[in-house]
């Protein structure tokens, strides 16, 4: 069949491995004909244009800049975009007849452009919802219910209820966050929300030397290291990343690696100078992402505990890849660490609680046959729960039994 993903990720490297170029690749390789598009920010200074890559058809569509922006030309664009997604799928895939839509949150303005897709199809449309907003901005303040925050928020409450509803299957990165929409959005029909997780295509990786990969990165040999790594913003409480760190830095058994960037970023540069235990690293790209996990012992993750939304970030993908165990510092709401503890890989605290944070870190350090332990367990359980294959098979199941169902509306 035809399938379309609709996305605002750049998707610059369909053949890397992470969540969406291993889905697209999954049904690609099932036979099916798929279709891309994302967009192309302004400050490439290129045009719209449809490429072949990986046998995949991607259409990158010229608009705004949506990253590494100001909040006022993101908004714009993001608001923008889906009328521009329209106009270049009426210019370039004005002749194929879509059966299948797939798109994630964010955004939750494409549903215009989802409308029209459907409507013109008559397709089958699956929103993996992978960010739960705006509600995930009015938890940490990002939104208000007031003033002109608040006109915004209903703008896109309203927004949301429309992707909802246009929506046959809601996908759900877990079963926090079914029980979550059952409860907060009741309008929707149970029989059409479901569990389709983060998923990634597991990598064989051995025949690791972390010697040499320390020496590379100029890490410490005889310390246990740990990593967080992607964007640092007002979800992960840089702030609270930050009294870890300092709490922390007269030890001489642990070493902390940081790497990414985002809006808060600055404040662990700033930090910097206080630590010598601390390695701080700009974003790099996936291959060399990869070797600095392969050198490190466990990932670390952080989210804001004022959440009320079940958030379970794709980052614990890399993570479990690379057959590290994951240390989770969230709020009470996500089944993140109902899962590492379950699934005999992890740990977790509160983000608010620095006590129990640190006393989880030290129980760490002082047990390594604990860390090969949850290691060994960490891959396994990607494999049985977050293969490719499950969203795979998750999605094609919804669409078969949509389908025969009427629930294509």
């Amino acid at each position: 069949m035809n399938i379309i993903f609709v996305t605002l990720g750049d998707l610059l490297d369909l053949g890397e491995n992470s969540m969406y170029p291993d889905l697209l690749r999954c049904f690609r390789d099932h036979g099916h004909n798929v279709h891309v598009i994302c967009p192309r920010e302004r400050r490439y200074k290129l045009q719209t244009q449809k490429t072949k890559e990986h046998g995949i058809e991607v259409l990158r569509v010229k608009t705004g800049n949506i990253t590494k922006t100001n909040i006022i030309e993101k908004g714009i664009t993001t608001l923008l975009i889906g009328r521009q997604y329209k106009a270049a799928i009426n210019k370039f895939f004005k002749r194929i007849k879509f059966d299948l839509l797939l798109y994630s949150t964010p955004p939750i303005t494409i549903a215009n452009t989802i409308r029209y897709l459907k409507t013109r199809d008559n397709a089958f449309s699956y929103l993996m919802l992978k960010d739960i907003f705006p509600q995930n901005a009015l938890d940490i303040g990002i939104l208000k219910k007031s003033g002109w925050k608040g006109i915004l928020a209903q703008y896109f409450l309203h927004k949301e209820k429309q992707l909802y509803l246009i929506s046959d299957y809601v996908g759900c990165m877990s079963q926090a966050n079914v029980v979550y929409l059952h409860q907060n959005h009741s309008y929707l029909e149970s029989k059409r929300i479901e569990v389709c997780p983060n998923t990634i295509t597991p990598s064989n990786i051995s025949g690791i030397d972390k010697i040499l990969l320390r020496e590379k990165f100029k890490l410490p040999q005889n310390k246990i290291i740990f990593i967080c790594s992607g964007n640092f913003g007002k979800p992960q409480d840089v702030d609270f990343i930050i009294t870890i760190l300092n709490n922390n830095k007269a030890k001489s058994d642990r070493h902390f690696v940081i790497c990414g960037s985002g809006t808060d970023f600055y404040k662990i540069r700033a930090y910097l100078s206080n630590s010598v235990n601390l390695t701080v690293m700009n974003s790099v790209k996936k291959e060399e992402l990869n070797a600095l996990l392969d050198s490190c012992d466990i990932g670390l993750l952080f989210l804001d505990h004022r959440f009320t939304i079940p958030n379970f970030p794709s980052r614990i993908l890399d993570y479990m890849n690379h057959n590290m165990p994951i240390l989770a510092a969230t709020d009470q709401n996500t089944d993140i660490g109902a899962t590492l503890i379950g699934g005999g890989f992890g740990w977790w605290c509160e983000s608010r609680d620095v006590n129990e944070y640190q006393r989880i870190l030290d129980a760490i350090c002082s047990n390594p046959l604990e860390i090969e332990e949850k290691k060994m367990n960490s891959k396994i359980y990607l494999m049985n729960h977050y293969d490719t294959r499950v969203a795979f098979e998750r999605i094609i199941n919804a669409y078969s039994v949509g389908k025969n169902s009427h629930y294509n509306r």
